[in-house]
């Protein structure tokens, strides 16, 4: 690779190179220990002669920008970073809006690997133990050999047909969702269907609804397209429908397993909830996040399959079923915002990586899928009766499990004053991770409680990390 260095005319042939190599390194486009061509080759591309080279080398060298090592080359030595004023954003002809995305709270970040502790309750986290990656191996082989007898062009916005088929196919099969492969787009990751859904139904002053407490994600997203979010009480059957307000253009909703407090969304509530949308021409959001994993109770309908009239978006994510780190997700769409929904993509990031993307569809295709499903269905299981045992049990004192069905975490609330900011610092320095219900309230009065995710933490680790709450429990009570 050529270094590039301009040379203009044949005066001061010397001068200009040694200009241009400073400048490089004091600005840190050369960085530290960077090799420089020899002085022949930069000779022989600047069109100048050797001599000139040496010399900007030896003079470099002496001022300490280089360092000549015998036998092996010339090298840039380390700089101090040179002090420049840059602008503040404050300064900006936008400093409002990038003002407004600084203050945004930065809710539900995971912590880094270095930072986790030893007994995790986080949600949405899944444990690497069980991932079949033998099998992901051989389908990403797989992906790899599709990529590299294709063509080299741009891929579809909506996603490969392959995996939109799988999807369609797999979601028909596990949740009955009534949908054809043209009615599917692939997404990175449940987000960024929200995310598309929302920039071709909302804009600035548009009401959307949400349950209440709810996914503060989807909150913060709705509101950074200039929504007016309106947060919707539940109650023991689901999202209050009554008090979706006139004028409401979008409907986030989790039925299947509210997020956070867990419980499914009755019968008659779905029925009221689809005939409201109707009525204010509204589309719903059905976020379907981790109902593969039902324990209990016969599965309820989505709302996606008692819909006849193409108000409900389907959202749905291997995020929880495989690994966070893939980034897959898809959206089934009714034919009102389809096609508007595939050009949002195409403007947004032009599509989802192909890799994975083949990879998935096979992995789906061969059975993989559900047999890890059903494995870790197994291991979920057990692990939702260990926290449900204790919380009946030594726990009861302090706390009461909200009933659910499915998912893989599951909320408890508190039946005394708990002081919960002094029980989750204590339990930090005994390497056990706690979350409160706080933040995914927003109009509504909080309930004082706990977030339990199950997903991440061993089986094995779930009795050691509730007898050390237990005893922080006693100490501050």
């Amino acid at each position: 690779m050529e270094l590039h260095v301009v040379i203009n005319g044949r005066k001061d042939l010397a001068g200009q190179l040694y200009q241009q190599l400073r400048s490089a390194i004091e600005s840190g486009r050369l960085a530290a220990g960077t090799q420089l061509p020899p002085s022949r080759l930069l000779a022989e591309q600047l069109g100048v002669s050797r001599k000139t080279v040496s010399d900007t080398y030896a003079q470099l060298t002496y001022e300490n920008f280089l360092t000549g090592i015998i036998g092996k080359g010339t090298y840039v030595n380390a700089r101090p970073a040179p002090i420049v004023r840059k602008q503040s954003h404050r300064e900006l002809a936008g400093a409002d809006v990038v003002e407004t995305w600084r203050n945004m709270p930065d809710l539900m970040r995971h912590p880094p690997l270095e930072g986790a502790l030893r007994y995790d309750f986080i949600g949405g986290a899944t444990g690497k133990g069980q991932f079949p990656l033998d099998d992901w191996r051989r389908c990403t082989a797989h992906a790899l050999r599709q990529i590299a007898s294709a063509k080299g062009f741009y891929s579809q916005p909506e996603g490969l047909p392959a995996l939109r088929n799988a999807i369609a196919r797999h979601i028909a099969f596990s949740r009955g969702v009534n949908c054809q492969d043209d009615d599917v787009v692939v997404c990175n990751g449940a987000q960024q269907a929200l995310d598309l859904i929302s920039r071709v139904l909302t804009r600035s002053g548009s009401l959307v609804a949400m349950e209440d407490p709810g996914y503060p994600p989807a909150r913060l997203l709705f509101g950074s397209h200039g929504a007016t979010v309106v947060g919707i009480p539940v109650d023991d059957q689901g999202m209050r429908v009554d008090l979706i307000p006139d004028g409401t253009s979008l409907i986030y909703v989790t039925p299947s397993h509210q997020f956070p407090l867990g419980m499914p969304m009755s019968q008659a509530r779905r029925e009221a909830l689809l005939a409201r949308a109707y009525e204010l021409g509204a589309i719903i959001i059905e976020d379907d996040y981790d109902s593969e994993f039902r324990y209990e109770g016969r599965p309820a309908d989505s709302l996606q399959s008692m819909d006849d009239r193409g108000i409900v978006a389907y959202v749905g994510t291997f995020s929880k079923t495989l690994l966070p780190e893939l980034r897959l997700g898809y959206a089934i769409l009714p034919p009102a915002i389809l096609e508007a929904v595939i050009l949002a993509k195409r403007l947004t990031d032009q599509h989802t990586s192909t890799l994975p993307q083949w990879a998935l569809a096979k992995f789906i295709a061969e059975g993989c899928l559900l047999k890890h499903i059903r494995r870790c269905h197994t291991l979920y299981a057990g692990r939702r009766e260990r926290i449900l045992a204790r919380m009946a049990g030594d726990l009861s004192p302090w706390f009461e499990a909200v009933p659910t069905t499915a998912g893989f975490h599951l909320a408890v609330l508190c039946k005394v004053p708990i002081d919960l900011a002094l029980v989750i610092e204590l339990a930090k320095k005994a390497e056990v991770g706690l979350y409160r219900l706080d933040g995914f309230f927003n109009d509504a009065p909080v309930r004082p409680g706990l977030f339990f995710g199950f997903g991440a933490i061993e089986t094995l680790d779930i009795d050691t990390a509730l007898d050390r709450l237990r005893d922080i429990l006693q100490q501050v009570a």
